[in-house]
């Protein structure tokens, strides 16, 4: 198990311990929050069922892939990429593949580790009896209070990131996978009782129709886009972590299986977060479903603060979404550590510090979004909304576009086939030809529209043409 660099990578204790990982990764900020409330806004059950098609059509394809390419260069996405464009002899410029896949985890990384200080601080908020109580003008001016003091946001983010080296540096098996297998069961355990806190206080019912009633009237053009964004998205593709915890993979567990495993899991913490989310939600008539980020931090703190038991599972929820970003975060700079490992020039712990110190520091532009930098523009962009429009609109898809076309079209088809090890013709040759046709033109058309509504570019996009 060498890679270009001449060095030895463990690999993970067991198939699951790999799934664990690879569902952490996956399960943050985006399934506890953002899901939810992109459901209803889009339509409700008519979402859900475009973006479970979408994550079976599109997500699972790709992730297969990244696994595949990770598991055969067994080494870091940059050193992995060296290794497959030579055995394909395709030119270097496949090379950027690896390359921007490290740069997106850890960019993203840099603004992650803010947003994640927000929950770390609401559950000692909550700890203390800051929202006992609480009403909604107070419960926005708290939330308003944390963001204007750039001293508090700091702390935390520092916190976090402290928090997410700690564990990249033990090591793969001894950090990585030892965190995996206890903070994913942990987040399954605090998600089940928060559900079952909602079903008993809150309007499950309504929650319930709200989120899987379907009205195909309701879903436009795009709400399809958001799902299929979010598919994509949600499964964490494109930023290396995927490809850099494939190179751990051992090589006796299935790929296929495993990615439907992992992709299923990511899809049910979805999903319970919504059920368990909306009936609280709905049991407050005076909180509007579809907030955004006042969604958890300004109306959930009404309504936990305003029910029987609330201060308790206030303290549950929000500690379940710091484990959701903890489990994610961890994975978004191991692609940028393993690498400089590989190159014999850091020990995993220098790596590990070298690369969460300059993480840290570009997490002051995020921080300094919300106070002193607010009105620096790039473009309509604060230095925290650009970032995230970077990765999100352009890097991830754009990597994801690259690996699909890269294994569909590119890679010797033997050592494919090898290495996924499919039995059924029919199921690689369906695979392999939705990975080489509908899953890069869903994800171009997905980028292209994306730019598009920023920019106002209505030449680029797909939906005015068609119209």
């Amino acid at each position: 198990m060498s890679d270009k660099a001449g060095r030895v990578h463990e690999t993970w204790s067991s198939r699951w311990t790999f799934i664990m990982a690879a569902t952490g990764s996956a399960v943050g900020l985006g399934n506890i929050w953002k899901f939810p409330y992109i459901a209803g806004e889009n339509g409700g059950g008519a979402f859900v069922l475009i973006y479970l098609f979408c994550i079976l059509a599109i997500g699972i394809p790709v992730m297969i892939a990244e696994v595949l390419m990770g598991r055969w260069g067994r080494s870091s996405p940059v050193h992995t990429m060296y290794k497959l464009v030579d055995d394909a002899k395709a030119p270097r410029i496949w090379h950027g593949i690896g390359w921007m896949g490290v740069v997106a985890g850890f960019i993203i990384l840099s603004y992650y580790s803010v947003i994640a200080g927000w929950a770390i601080r609401y559950f000692l908020q909550v700890a203390g009896g800051a929202i006992q109580s609480i009403d909604g003008q107070a419960a926005s001016d708290l939330f308003t209070s944390m963001l204007s003091s750039t001293g508090t946001l700091v702390f935390y983010h520092s916190l976090f990131m402290v928090m997410t080296m700690f564990v990249v540096i033990a090591g793969v098996t001894k950090g990585l996978g030892r965190a995996v297998r206890i903070l994913m069961p942990v987040l399954m355990v605090m998600l089940v009782i928060l559900l079952f806190f909602s079903m008993r206080i809150g309007d499950f019912p309504a929650a319930f129709k709200y989120l899987f009633s379907v009205d195909f009237s309701s879903l436009s053009g795009p709400a399809i886009l958001t799902a299929l964004g979010h598919a994509f998205f949600t499964l964490s593709l494109g930023m290396g972590a995927i490809m850099v915890y494939g190179a751990y993979m051992p090589d006796h567990a299935p790929i296929g299986k495993t990615v439907l495993t992992v992709a299923g899991l990511d899809t049910l913490v979805a999903l319970m977060a919504g059920l368990a989310i909306f009936p609280i939600v709905f049991a407050n008539t005076a909180i509007a479903p579809g907030e955004g980020p006042g969604l958890l931090f300004i109306s959930l703190p009404v309504a936990f603060g305003n029910m029987p038991g609330g201060m308790a599972f206030g303290m549950l929820f929000f500690a379940l979404v710091t484990v959701a970003a903890w489990s994610s975060s961890i994975s978004l700079i191991e692609p940028a550590v393993s690498w400089l490992v590989e190159t014999g020039k850091a020990t995993r712990l220098q790596a590990g510090v070298g690369f969460g110190l300059i993480c840290w520091l570009l997490g002051l532009g995020t921080v300094f979004s919300f106070g002193p930098w607010e009105d620096i523009r790039l473009f309509q962009f604060n230095f925290f909304e650009f970032a995230d429009f970077l990765t999100a609109n352009i890097m991830l898809p754009v990597g994801g576009l690259l690996m699909a076309i890269f294994v569909g079209w590119m890679m010797d088809q033997t050592i494919v086939r090898q290495e996924l090890d499919i039995e059924r013709d029919w199921v690689f040759n369906l695979w392999r030809a939705v990975l080489r046709v509908f899953s890069p033109i869903a994800i171009l058309w997905v980028t292209l529209e994306g730019l598009s509504d920023i920019f106002g570019w209505e030449w680029l996009s797909l939906m005015s043409w068609l119209s």
